[in-house]
């Protein structure tokens, strides 16, 4: 059976798409735009799931949403491909970054995404909400710089997952040269050949 991903453009589904490429297995990508005024996703995925969200993903006769409920099941799937290292401790960072990237690192992001949508009635709320973010980012570039990726020595499904705000922090929440771990571990997980596959696949991604 075909693993079917609903994929919305300049979304969290990117890295769905990325990981099905790291395993090489084949699937089918059913596109959907965001409305150019509103930044929402269509109508039409609603039709996918009641809440209208992406990523949506059928595979084995399940329609699986949240991308971290996604990963670990392609990932179990895959028979524990770009799972969490053998060893307590890296397994251990594996489950808390798979989670930590949407559970805490992305509500700052998208509270920045709001402020800075306000205008001047948001302009007070910008240096609390970008101090917010900024602990995270100050924390993850310690993580960095005692490993090159997120669970450990290896990439993993916890580098895919973390993706997503990191590019979105560098793109619009102030990450840059100042934290060269960051920075570094952006550059490799983007020149990996899959990432650069899951990219042509799903079209125009922003926050590349």
């Amino acid at each position: 059976m075909t693993i079917i991903v609903h994929h919305l453009n300049n979304s969290r589904s990117q890295r769905i798409l990325w990981l099905l490429e790291e395993l090489g297995e084949a699937y089918e990508v059913r596109r959907y735009e965001r409305d150019r005024k509103t930044m929402r996703a269509p109508a039409a995925l609603r039709a996918v799931h009641p809440l209208g969200r992406s990523p949506v993903v059928e595979v084995d006769g399940h329609r699986l949403i949240e991308t971290g409920a996604i990963m670990e099941y392609l990932v179990a799937r895959a028979g524990g491909r770009f799972g969490a290292p053998t060893e307590a401790e890296g397994a251990i960072r594996w489950r808390q970054f798979l989670h930590y990237a949407e559970g805490s690192m992305m509500p700052p992001l998208l509270a920045l995404l709001v402020v800075g949508k306000l205008g001047l009635l948001g302009r007070p709320a910008r240096p609390t909400v970008q101090g917010m973010l900024d602990d995270h980012l100050d924390w993850l570039e310690s993580e960095l710089a005692s490993r090159p990726y997120f669970a450990g020595p290896d990439f993993s499904a916890a580098d895919m997952m973390m993706s997503f705000p990191i590019e979105a922090s560098r793109a619009r929440g102030g990450l840059d040269e100042s934290r060269p771990h960051l920075i570094g571990w952006l550059e490799r997980i983007q020149a990996r050949p899959a990432y650069q596959a899951a990219l042509r696949t799903g079209g125009h991604y922003a926050y590349a």
